[in-house]
């Protein structure tokens, strides 16, 4: 505690120097920070490697590519990012200009999760980087080899009363939420959020809660199976599911069933191994992060199957005890377990629907979630979905490939999540944006000082009803 005390005073003695840099200095530290990032890209895949055992091509896809995408964005346009931005002025005020401004908020806490180690640590670091503020980065102890890398990255880029990264278990967390900070940004699940809401509001502190839930995926009638497929089992199993935006269920009308399922079987078959000893041996299918949330999973899986529904592919184990194959259930009924919460494993549901009405009410049973897909080739079947229920994102005939746009907000709505980031979002994020009203010359304020006379009243009634 006197550590984190000691880098929280030195970086609150040193937010203002910080906060007042021009759009130049900031883009420096931010080619700095890409550039250790390629320097050090060989260490960053080993580090992923010993968590999860990913591959790493899929690191560079779902890690590296995106944090160098939101810094290359950044550096982009943070000059037009940081200009005061001008807004009109009612007649009523004439005499005067506005703009609003975007100040830094101060001191951030950012909060990591454990499935993308990397790019869910550092994309919120860029943002609150271009938009000036101070950091200190906690990511999660459940991947301890790529937290040990962001210790080492952080630390040769920036200076420790700008950004500091402290490794440790939830206690080190726990220590962190009681000090006074101006923004806390943090990802991971539903149930955690509740309590860094409720630390957060000691201190009155704002904050970011990118959370999950349990994310559908819609396919109705038109929509083209073999599309469907490969793009759903792509979405599904990559990060062997452990992704916050995978689709956690399917709903898909009942005639594409048979011909979704057989395709999808081809389709894992082809990309991961014919067989469970195949898929366990394949250097492009990952690891859980631990043998706990196997455990979990396998569990749910077993209540689930006694519960009638059943395995077409996967299911169980083979001794590894972080592994489970992609598994597909069918015969799945709405009250089974694996239906209860977020799965954030390999293991998908489908249910099957005759009208799109049961479709959107099964959807509106459950809490908002970060992201809804839907597979249609017909217009008005996609307008209707999206008119008729809310999630965080969503994508039509693909999945999960909206958060890699950075014109795009990317957040939760409801029990999913609150605020947004990447891009200018994520600048917003950690600005506060000040209005300022400059008075100039012509002073009409003084028509309204008292006494309040008649002739007086009938002006205002005439401006609140003409210039109002």
């Amino acid at each position: 505690m006197e550590e984190i005390k000691k880098v929280y005073e030195g970086q609150r003695s040193n937010r203002w120097r910080v906060a007042q840099t021009s759009a130049e200095e900031r883009i420096v530290k931010l080619k700095k920070l890409r550039q250790a990032i390629f320097d050090h890209v060989t260490e960053l895949q080993k580090s992923i490697y010993d968590d999860f055992r990913k591959n790493s091509a899929e690191v560079d896809l779902t890690e590296t590519h995106l944090v160098i995408s939101e810094i290359n964005d950044a550096i982009k346009h943070l000059p037009r990012w940081m200009k005061p931005h001008k807004v009109r002025t009612p007649m009523v005020l004439f005499g005067t200009s506005s703009e609003i401004r975007y100040e830094p908020k101060g001191m951030v806490l950012i909060l990591s999760p454990w499935n993308y180690p990397f790019q869910l640590a550092v994309s919120p670091v860029v943002a609150a980087i271009a938009a000036g503020n101070c950091v200190i980065l906690k990511p999660s102890n459940k991947t301890p080899h790529t937290a040990a890398f962001l210790k080492k990255l952080m630390a040769e880029v920036f200076a420790e009363d700008e950004v500091a990264v402290f490794e440790g278990d939830h206690t080190i967390a726990d220590a962190l939420l009681e000090l006074p900070f101006d923004h806390i940004f943090f990802t991971g699940s539903p149930n955690i959020g509740k309590k860094i809401m409720t630390a957060a509001a000691k201190n009155l502190a704002p904050v970011t809660l990118e959370l999950g839930g349990k994310s559908p995926v819609i396919v109705d009638e038109t929509a083209d199976v073999k599309k469907a497929a490969a793009r759903i089992m792509w979405g599904k199993f990559i990060n062997a599911g452990q992704t916050c935006v995978a689709p956690d269920y399917l709903l898909i009308h009942e005639s594409k069933a048979k011909a979704f399922v057989d395709e999808s079987k081809k389709v894992i078959m082809a990309r991961y191994g014919a067989d469970m000893k195949a898929q366990a041996a394949s250097q492009d299918y990952c690891r859980l992060v631990s043998e706990g949330h196997q455990q979990g999973l396998i569990k749910v899986l077993a209540e689930s199957i006694k519960q009638g529904a059943k395995v077409e592919i996967g299911g169980g184990t083979n001794g590894d005890g972080r592994f489970i194959p992609p598994t597909l259930l069918t015969g799945v009924k709405e009250d089974n377990a694996i239906m209860r919460d977020e799965i954030f494993g390999p293991i998908l549901p489908i249910l099957t629907f005759r009208s799109l009405d049961e479709a959107i009410a099964l959807i509106r049973k459950k809490d908002k979630p970060l992201a809804l897909y839907v597979f249609s080739e017909n217009k008005k079947n996609i307008e209707r979905i999206l008119k008729s229920t809310t999630a965080g994102g969503t994508c039509v005939n693909s999945l999960a490939i909206h958060l890699a746009n950075p014109n795009l907000p990317f957040g939760g709505v409801g029990y999913s999540g609150m605020g947004n980031y990447h891009g200018f979002f994520g600048f917003k994020t950690f600005s506060h944006e000040r209005a300022v009203l400059t008075q100039g010359r012509i002073d009409t304020l003084k028509m309204f000082y008292p006494p309040y006379t008649p002739r007086l009243k009938k002006m205002i009634t005439w401006i609140t009803k003409h210039l109002g």
